[in-house]
Formats: structure tokens, sequence, C-alpha cells
């Protein structure tokens, strides 16, 4: 089977701008290496995402908040730092002011796009 991390260019020293929408070294600590259990991390992830995603525009606050917080854990599990934190941000302010949180759901929405483009370009790999 071909490994998740032989399409990335040698790591180098990271910076916020450049950060990878999925830290692969992080995941693959978290899998222990295991690169089936590596895919199938992402593809729940993609799913989680894409549901979550979905009820958001039409969700009360506290759904928001809880809805953002599934996805903050989903994220940090596979270390989607940009995600993780956007989905904080929006957690943070769907509690904090219940008619708040249209500008976070679009920069979740944005980062959550992208972390996924990037996955399919690794499980779906030729």
């Amino acid at each position: 089977m071909t490994s998740l991390h032989h399409h990335q260019p040698t790591p180098r020293k990271s910076t916020a701008a450049d950060e990878r929408p999925v830290d692969l070294v992080h995941l693959a600590r978290q899998t222990m290496g295991n690169h089936d259990l590596e895919r199938e991390v992402l593809h729940l992830f993609l799913t989680q995402s894409e549901k979550c995603m979905s009820r958001l525009g039409d969700s009360t606050y506290a759904r928001r908040a809880e809805a953002a917080h599934t996805l903050l854990g989903s994220a940090r599990g596979i270390g989607a730092h940009k995600v993780a934190r956007a989905a904080e941000a929006l957690e943070r302010a769907a509690l904090a002011d219940p008619t708040a949180g249209n500008a976070e759901i679009e920069a979740l929405r944005v980062e959550i796009e992208t972390a996924n483009r990037f996955i399919r370009s690794l499980v779906f790999a030729a």
C-alpha cells in the first residue's frame, strides 16, 4: 500500500503561512504509523466535517457551538490545526453571543474545504 507521506516535499521549518492543511507528522504519531488507520481517520474526518458544515448555517447558537466543538476535537486529532483554530473561534463566538457566528462559520468553511481537498489528494491518490 502506498504511504500517505511520500507525496510530501522534504520537511522544512514551517510557519503559519506555509502550514499544510493536515500535519502528517502529527497524524502519524496519532495512528502510530499505521497507514491504513491514517486513511480511515482521514475518511472519517471528511464525512464528519461535511455533515457538521451542512448543519451549521441553520443551527441555533447552541448547536453551532456543539458542532464547532465536535470539529475542533476531530481537527486536533488529525493535525488540521487551521480547522481547529477556526472551529474554536466559532465555538467561542456562538457561546458568547447567540446572534454571532456567521463570519466564523465562513472562516471555518474555508479551512475545512482546504483541508478536505488536501485529504482527498492523499487518500484518493493513484
